[in-house]
Formats: structure tokens, C-alpha cells, sequence
């Protein structure tokens, strides 16, 4: 059997029981008598049962209306519970935010942004997801993330991009090695040196070789890795050389390298997100806390103006 009711039919069978009768339940629903008194009859005609025993002192629950108010508080509260969450989604308080980013910005840049935004936020629900460049604008694309903080390398014309740091490349080295004391490196600097390289698909090799190439640098024999932390313990063992962005340098910290900055190469930090999508409030708010609340950044990096 179906039974179409509405919220406030539900309302009225709950307030009518709560006050045993009609004259309270009314003044507290601001309705009339005779209009609950009717509202209450065709809620009976519609579950086919009478909730309520009518004496001349108060209305007494019959058992079928016991239950069934049983019933009608547990959709109530859920419904409310669930009119509260949207009220809160609809000014930002509540909800849910996925970003996309790479390893060494889920690290370094954005765990001052997510502690500020969490902290005026604490009912939203925030993911961070890393991955390697490629993949954090295939997630922007596919809808599984509402937006990504990520290096851009080249024009993104179906991408909403915008700029939001940058830090520029260093070449990092033991303490002892013979860059240490040099008043300034150049790319051509790395001519024939040991080079301890990034993996073919993590955007901080394709900017280096990229540099390498421009001034026609050949390095000396290359070791990869994928990992920062393996970049920095080989660097660190003496096997060689490397390059890497000022946002990185933190990660790096543990091995007790010395690091030089390298002209000329920057690479730019944005903010990406899919303009077809709508923004969810809670996601709003998140996009401006990346321009506003900003803590201050490692050595060879900045932030970009708002």
C-alpha cells in the first residue's frame, strides 16, 4: 500500500501527540483547530487506521498511532538533519572539496591553506589526492576531482587555469662538493657532472631537459629515480648531481644538501579546474583561501599576485 504524506502531515500527527491534544498542538503549529483537526483525519484516511482514540478529557495514541509516530519522529529527524547539511552547503559550511596535486605541493604549499580552511570550515570534508602531473589533470577532466593545484608546462585550453606561485630551479649537491662556495651556477655549470634524474614522467624532469637542452648541456652519467626522497639519498651518496624546484628543497632537507639557484628557469604553480563544472560553495570558499590565506614559502619560491 502506498502512502503519499507530506512533511507537515508528519508534523501535525507528531505535534498532536506530543501535547495530547488538539488546542496546544494547533497554537504551537499556528493553525487553526478545526484545520489540524482535519489535516490529522486525512492522514488517518490515507494509512486506512485511526492513530489516535478521541475521550472527552485528551486523545490517547492507539497502538497503530503509536508506531507510526515512531516512524514519522526517525523521517522528521533525518529530514531535518538533512535540511541543516544543505543549509550549511549552501553557504560553504558543509560539504565536500577534492583537490588534485602533486607530491611535493601536498607536502609543502597547501597544508597551511587546508589548516586555515579547516579551520573555518569544520564541517566540509577535504581530499587531497596526489599524483603525478598527467594524472592530476586527467582526474580535473573526468569530474573526479573538483579542482587541481598543479605545475603547468603548457596552455590548457579546455582547463580554467590560474596562477598561483612559482619558485625557481636549483641545483642541489653535497656540502663538499666543488659547487659549494660558487658564487653562481648555470645551467652550462652541469656540463659533464654526474646527474642524478627524475623519472621520464614527473613535470620536474621535462623541465630540466628542457633547460639542459636550451643551452645545448650534456650531463655526465644519469641515474633515475621517481621518488624525492631516492633523488636526494643519491645526491647525498655522492653519485651525482641534481635539479630541483624551491618547493622541493624542504623534502630534500634530511640529507643535508646545499643547494644554488639556476637562472633564468621558473616553473608556475596553478590553480586548475574544469570551467563546465559548477562550483559547489564549500569548493568556492576553498578556491579563494588558496589566494588569501597564504604562509610564507620556502627560499626560491613565491607567491604570485591575487
Amino acid at each position: 500500500m502506498r502512502m503519499d504524506l507530506t512533511v507537515p502531515q508528519l508534523r501535525a500527527v507528531v505535534e498532536v501527540a506530543d501535547a495530547g491534544g488538539f488546542t496546544s498542538a494547533a497554537q504551537r503549529l499556528h493553525l487553526a483547530q478545526s484545520s489540524l483537526s482535519r489535516a490529522i483525519g486525512e492522514v488517518e484516511r490515507r494509512v486506512g487506521v485511526a492513530l489516535f482514540e478521541r475521550t472527552t478529557r485528551r486523545l490517547e495514541l492507539t497502538p497503530e498511532g503509536a508506531e507510526f509516530v515512531r516512524i514519522a519522529r526517525g523521517v522528521l529527524d533525518a529530514f531535518d538533519a538533512g535540511m541543516r547539511h544543505f543549509a550549511g552547503f549552501l553557504e560553504g559550511s558543509a560539504g565536500h572539496v577534492r583537490v588534485a596535486t602533486l607530491p611535493s605541493l601536498a607536502a609543502i604549499l597547501l597544508p597551511p591553506v587546508v589548516a586555515a580552511y579547516g579551520r573555518a570550515h569544520a564541517a566540509v570534508e577535504l581530499s587531497i589526492e596526489d599524483a603525478l602531473s598527467g594524472e592530476v589533470l586527467d582526474r580535473v577532466r573526468a569530474g573526479a576531482v573538483d579542482l587541481a593545484v598543479t605545475v603547468v608546462t603548457e596552455p590548457l585550453p579546455d582547463l580554467e587555469v590560474r596562477e598561483l606561485a612559482a619558485d625557481r630551479f636549483c641545483c642541489i649537491f653535497p656540502p663538499e662538493h666543488a659547487f659549494s662556495g660558487s658564487p653562481a651556477l648555470t645551467w652550462s655549470s652541469l656540463a659533464g657532472e654526474p646527474f642524478i634524474a627524475f623519472g621520464a614522467v614527473s613535470s620536474i624532469r621535462r623541465l630540466v631537459d628542457r633547460a639542459l637542452d636550451a643551452d645545448s648541456v650534456r650531463t655526465g652519467r644519469r641515474i633515475e629515480a621517481r621518488n624525492i626522497a631516492a633523488v636526494a639519498g643519491l645526491v647525498a651518496a655522492g653519485l651525482g648531481v641534481s635539479v630541483v624546484p624551491g618547493l622541493v628543497l624542504p623534502l630534500v632537507s634530511f640529507a643535508g644538501l646545499a643547494h644554488s639557484p639556476l637562472p633564468a628557469v621558473e616553473r608556475t604553480i596553478a590553480v586548475v579546474r574544469d570551467p563546465a563544472r559548477p562550483l559547489a560553495p564549500a569548493v568556492r570558499a576553498f578556491l579563494d583561501a588558496l589566494f588569501t590565506d597564504r604562509a610564507e614559502l620556502p627560499p626560491e619560491s613565491q607567491w604570485l599576485p591575487r
